[in-house]
């Protein structure tokens, strides 16, 4: 239908239409092909909202290369720029070397661009992630000195780190201050609380914000209870919900059928997890990324790692053999999918296998990552076997070792054999 309209032109596109095209062509026919229709569009058209929605899609496919091209474009092209493509930088550094996002926020600085609510909870998100939690708290005061209100997901993602951290007390002054003074009138705040209170272990908690919602549950509201019960170790209460929206909704995606499937990881319950995959292709649902990655884990959880690394291979071959780009995108298995394998390889000392799903992720569209690396060098450490040629490999791929990687490496090179070992053995 786009192309057609393209062809057509039955109307007249306005301002606002284009950047929505280049994001259907990116996702369609992937970046190279929405820069091409970004070439073709008149000069005054092709204004900061386009490049920013190609940066955009650069970011969601952790293209770091084209990312930093088109972020360093618009600069070129003297765009009035906005937090939204700073955060977009943070995004991919956050997943590729989070050293760099401190250089983004001093070019915020200096470019007189202040932070959005977004990119304060980007920043509480990487603090979380390495339990920093009082550089987490530094950047709330930061925001709120900015007049900034912390919204529903940044108080959801506050509290998560606080309930990891084990700062229960805090944590719960959060959830106090999200649920408000009515939670009925405040119903937005009830899905992000049902994971929360099931994270503190308070199945009360869950049980009492479930009843607000539960004479007219959305869908996004049964998922969030799902992974409650499911945190909480209820299985049948799970179920119960997932079978009401079944009953409900006739026709839901399998995201849904994966959170489930995900209750089940948690609790080793290999032969329901496979009831339920059976039944979704009896239900004509379409299986991809999400649910794959949840059969992985199934079946890493159940100690089946070589299973797991055939479904992993198998969705893999379903996207190669696609022959649109929108089917190989949409169909691309999920980058934690080869990780939990990899990480399984890894604790076992597994060379072979390990570099079988390194070669795997680069395939994919996968690389460049940290974490792949550490996790493949860990492997030679665990098999106390020498990495010949780690550090060539790393140059090579324009990958520099931080501290705990060069330490990695220097155990590596301790397996090396000298001489006087060969004659020792």
């Amino acid at each position: 239908l786009s192309d057609w309209l393209d062809a057509n032109k039955p109307f007249e596109l306005n301002e606002r239409d284009y950047p929505s095209r280049v994001d259907l062509v990116a996702k369609v026919h992937g970046i190279h092909r929405a820069e091409k229709y970004i070439e073709k569009l008149p000069q005054p058209v092709r204004g900061e909202v386009v490049y920013r929605t190609l940066l955009a899609n650069c970011s969601t496919t952790t293209n770091v290369k084209k990312a930093e091209e088109v972020f360093n474009k618009m600069k070129d092209l003297g765009f009035e720029m906005t937090a939204f493509s700073y955060n977009q930088l943070i995004l991919i550094y956050k997943r590729i070397d989070k050293k760099k996002i401190a250089d983004v926020l001093l070019m915020m600085e200096n470019d007189n661009v202040k932070p959005s609510s977004f990119t304060y909870r980007l920043l509480v998100d990487v603090k979380g992630r390495s339990s920093d939690i009082e550089g987490m708290e530094q950047i709330i005061t930061s925001m709120k000195s900015e007049g900034l209100v912390p919204d529903i997901p940044f108080q959801a993602t506050v509290a998560k780190y606080y309930i990891f951290g084990g700062f229960i007390d805090k944590a719960e002054a959060v959830l106090k201050d999200l649920e408000g003074e009515d939670i009925e009138r405040n119903r937005d705040a009830c899905k992000a609380l049902l994971p929360l209170y099931a994270a503190l272990g308070k199945a009360d908690e869950v049980s009492r914000i479930w009843k607000v919602v539960e004479p007219s549950p959305r869908l996004e509201e049964c998922l969030a209870v799902i992974e409650a019960w499911g945190k909480l170790g209820d299985t049948e209460k799970a179920e119960a919900v997932f079978e009401r929206m079944l009953k409900t909704w006739k026709n839901i995606s399998s995201r849904y059928y994966s959170a489930l499937i995900k209750v089940y990881t948690t609790h080793k319950q290999l032969n329901k997890g496979k009831d339920l995959v059976k039944r979704m292709a009896d239900n004509g649902i379409t299986i991809g990324p999400v649910t794959w990655d949840a059969l992985v884990r199934l079946y890493v959880e159940a100690g089946e790692v070589e299973k797991a690394d055939s479904i992993l291979a198998k969705a893999a071959a379903q996207q190669n053999n696609s022959t649109s780009q929108s089917s190989k995108n949409r169909l691309k298995p999920l980058y934690s999918s080869y990780m939990v394998i990899m990480e399984k390889y890894c604790e076992r000392g597994d060379i072979h296998n390990a570099e079988k799903i390194f070669h795997r992720l680069r395939q994919a569209g996968y690389e460049g990552r940290m974490s792949d690396y550490q996790t493949l060098l860990q492997t030679y450490v665990n098999a106390n076997t020498p990495a010949y040629g780690f550090r060539e490999r790393l140059k090579a791929d324009n990958v520099f070792p931080n501290r705990f990687m060069a330490s990695m490496l220097t155990k590596a090179d301790a397996f090396r054999k000298t001489a006087i070992s060969d004659l020792l053995d």
